[in-house]
């Protein structure tokens, strides 16, 4: 089974920087489009950004615009998101995957995450 296993997250202050890590154990890697997600206490799972297959078209939810920054390495089969700027609701664990469309995934087994703490 192909797994997913997220790193550099940590407790930083409100402005700071964290550059996350995800790293896909498929030699396929490079044919899919990768997702960040974040999951806050007591919320439900929200999508954060994607990169299409080739790192060439990337796409933000409005709350993280103009902050974070995906991006991808298909030879180290790693996906990064470059946070800055960061607030305190910026506070979740953080995932990767590769979304397939209807709310399925091509990764069914989720990675453990990263948790990032921002504080005021």
């Amino acid at each position: 089974q192909v797994q997913l296993v997220e790193s550099g997250g940590g407790l930083v202050h409100s402005g700071g920087s964290l550059r996350l890590s995800c790293v896909v154990s498929t030699f396929t890697f490079s044919r899919y489009s990768m997702s960040w997600y974040r999951q806050a206490p007591g919320k439900e799972r929200e999508w954060v950004a994607a990169i299409d297959s080739v790192g060439r078209v990337t796409k933000y939810t409005d709350a993280v615009q103009g902050r974070f920054t995906i991006s991808r390495d298909n030879f180290k089969k790693t996906v990064f998101l470059q946070m800055n700027s960061l607030k305190p609701e910026d506070t979740a664990v953080y995932y990767c995957n590769a979304p397939s469309g209807g709310g399925n995934y091509y990764f069914p087994h989720w990675g453990q995450g990263t948790q990032v703490t921002v504080s005021s």
